[in-house]
């Protein structure tokens, strides 16, 4: 029987309920990130060598291995949840196996294998079993369209955390500053491209910073912006006559052929025209049998912070970053109580129009520094602009806590047990409540989250935080 949420506006009031208490208390810097992913756990970082995961769907903690980060675990200290997890080339193969070159080392049943080449390729499957430890055989619940075969290539859909440490000085040669966690293989691995970080993105990290993502995969399946089927490709384009695109409205934007010639290829759409996607060389060109999705860009995180206006972009692929040039900067450098969400599920129609896009085209960030200012920048053009919105009048600062779901960003203002909710399509900020639990001191370091419940149709939300200077945690159903 599929959950029906009862709760009415007015008739109900929002209540905050008491979850498992963090296995420690909030302090500077220590910080949660927040994994949309499947079971959507939570990775709480404590410091520089201690970090523990939150699985909502059982509300408990557990330790990790410790990140072993270098620089200083201080104001700066950011990260930020993709959907990628470990790739590779299969060892062999049945309708409904693979044999993966990798070593696994947790049950992903539930969890999604996506072919990207050679036999299959295309097939996105879910994991029915897996075996743990070298060459892991991978067990899917539907057969594959083609047996997997020594020349199949896949990834595998699975929670990767990516962070990066505060440094005081030039971070341009220190190691392990910047690192991802693994779900699958549970190992803590270097980002960087060598010995020394040097592609750190900014001389120093500090005050305050944001890592923000671009995932293609959110829960259990692909978000599709556009979708459709070729009329004709190059080498270089993919062509469907039947659109009306904005010129450049894909740029940074991912395209996924999903079936026919060339299925399982992704690329970066570097510009577009009103028909025609401009992207790197296919392997296999696509042609009127092919069809395709437009995502989220699974290769790029953006870095903002550290009291300037520079924006950083990190290529996963790459191992570099970028630094990016606007053609029209920040108005001013974001502060404490800055903000950073891409914004990829707004309902309203002008947001989700093909021809037009705005969902998965912009970053929205508060700037905090005890000011209300709000900016946003715009992936595809690589411009920011100040956002105007009423009555923009509340200020953020230390202990400012932010979550991004759909049509809303929410905000615990300070310490203040206040919390507001701005709605982006509407550019309007309300009050959202407040609750009644003790707070301590305002500390900088965002500690909120939002975990949905899905039935069939049905979602309901939670947005979860941990107080300030606290092992407290609470949550709310968004009604």
């Amino acid at each position: 029987m599929t959950t029906t949420n009862g709760n009415r506006k007015i008739l109900d009031l929002k209540r905050w309920e008491v979850a498992a208490p963090a296995p420690t208390a909030t302090a500077a810097a220590r910080f949660v990130v927040s994994s949309r992913h499947y079971r959507q756990q939570q990775l709480y970082v404590e410091s520089a060598t201690a970090a523990w995961m939150y699985l909502p769907e059982e509300d408990g903690w557990t330790a990790l291995a410790s990140p072993a980060l270098a620089g200083t675990f201080a104001a700066g200290a950011c990260g930020t949840a993709t959907a990628i997890g470990p790739s590779g080339t299969a060892t062999a193969g049945t309708t409904t196996t693979l044999t993966t070159n990798l070593t696994l080392a947790r049950d992903l049943r539930g969890y999604k294998i996506h072919l990207t080449g050679g036999p299959g390729a295309g097939d996105v499957r879910t994991i029915a079993s897996n075996t743990i430890g070298t060459n892991s055989v991978i067990t899917v619940t539907s057969a594959f369209s083609s047996t997997p075969t020594t020349s199949t290539t896949y990834r595998l859909l699975t929670p990767r955390w990516y962070v990066l440490n505060a440094v005081t000085a030039s971070g341009t040669t220190t190691a392990n500053l910047f690192k991802f966690y693994c779900f699958a293989l549970n190992t803590w691995t270097s980002a960087e491209t060598g010995a020394t970080d040097g592609v750190a993105p900014a001389a120093v990290i500090g005050t305050d910073s944001r890592l923000v993502h671009t995932p293609s995969f959110s829960d259990d399946d692909f978000v599709s912006f556009a979708t459709g089927t070729a009329t004709s490709a190059t080498g270089t384009t993919l062509v469907n006559s039947a659109k009306t695109w904005t010129t450049n409205q894909w740029t940074n934007y991912q395209v996924r052929i999903t079936g026919g010639t060339g299925a399982g290829q992704v690329r970066t759409i570097s510009s577009n025209t009103s028909t025609t996607l401009t992207v790197p060389t296919w392997t296999t060109t696509p042609d009127n049998t092919s069809t395709y999705s437009i995502e989220g860009c699974d290769d790029f995180i953006y870095y903002m912070g550290s009291n300037a206006v520079t924006l950083y972009r990190y290529s996963i692929s790459g191992g570099t970053w970028t630094t990016l040039s606007p053609t029209v900067a920040r108005g001013a450098a974001p502060g404490i109580g800055m903000s950073g969400h891409w914004v990829w599920g707004c309902t309203k129609t002008d947001w989700t129009d093909e021809s037009n896009i705005q969902n998965g085209r912009y970053i929205y960030s508060f700037r905090g520094a005890g000011g209300a200012l709000l900016d946003r920048y715009d992936i595809a053009l690589n411009t920011w602009s100040a956002v105007s919105y009423a009555p923009a009048v509340e200020t953020f600062t230390t202990g400012t806590k932010w979550v991004y779901n759909s049509d809303y960003i929410y905000a615990q203002k300070d310490a203040t047990n206040r919390w507001v909710r701005y709605s982006i399509p509407e550019a309007n900020m309300d009050g959202w409540g407040q609750f009644f639990y003790t707070q301590g001191a305002a500390v900088l370091g965002d500690t909120a989250f939002d975990v949905t419940y899905h039935d069939g149709a049905v979602d309901i939300t939670f947005i979860h935080m941990l107080l300030n200077t606290s092992t407290t945690h609470i949550r709310q159903m968004v009604i």
